[in-house]
């Protein structure tokens, strides 16, 4: 009589899956290691253990994809009232008060500074101090928000005496605001923006800002 190995066993099972109709009295008969006790159980009792191993994993799965689908419409509704916002501004003050307003109050972003770059600029702001010819092609180089612990130190000295305390910094080009921009989202948490996180919200509200601001520029 030739020897029969386990994947052999496994294999037969698999091709005759009607094998355990014909002798149901073997589910009960045959016995195997509990994985959680040792004790032994009945091979139906094991097949239950396994389908209720299977259930937690589904059921921590459907909560994990709750949890990210609650996650989602919290920002989708935070984007919207960015965008009514931006909409009801009817200056330029108007529309960076609302916009700083909403990454402050909304978003939780504790240190944002922008800078936009365009002829005819209002000195008086902030907002449009001359930025180096290496910004200008960093915001246009980019693809997408840029995300990490990193900034370029003109960036960081944006955020003033604060700049050396920021760990993670999120940068995002306004493409809409006419000559270009560059928004920078900061945090002294360095896992806040992180390299690996996903920034398709990032760049929603930076093109939504851009639009917005692009209506009060020359």
């Amino acid at each position: 009589m030739s020897h029969v190995n386990q994947e052999q066993v496994a294999q037969f099972l698999r091709e005759h899956p009607d094998f355990f109709n014909a002798h149901a009295d073997l589910l009960t008969s045959l016995s195997v290691p509990n994985p959680y006790s040792g004790q032994a159980v009945s091979l139906g009792e094991r097949q239950v253990l396994q389908l209720r191993d299977r259930s937690r994993g589904l059921e921590a799965k459907l909560r994990e994809l709750i949890q990210f689908a609650e996650e989602n419409d919290a920002i989708g509704e935070k984007l919207h009232k960015l965008a009514l916002g931006l909409m009801r501004a009817r200056s330029l003050d108007a529309a960076l008060a609302a916009l700083y307003l909403s990454l402050r109050e909304d978003f939780a972003v504790p240190h944002t500074a922008l800078r936009l770059w365009t002829e005819d600029a209002p000195p008086a702001l902030a907002e449009f101090t001359p930025v180096s010819e290496n910004t200008r092609r960093l915001a246009m180089e980019l693809g997408h928000p840029l995300c990490g612990a990193e900034a370029p130190d003109e960036v960081r000295a944006w955020f003033g005496e604060t700049g050396p305390q920021l760990r993670s910094f999120a940068l995002a080009p306004l493409r809409e605001a006419n000559s270009g921009g560059l928004v920078v989202l900061a945090s002294q948490d360095a896992q806040r923006f992180y390299p690996e996180m996903g920034t398709l919200y990032l760049t929603w509200l930076a093109e939504l800002s851009g639009g917005a601001l692009s209506r009060f520029l020359p």
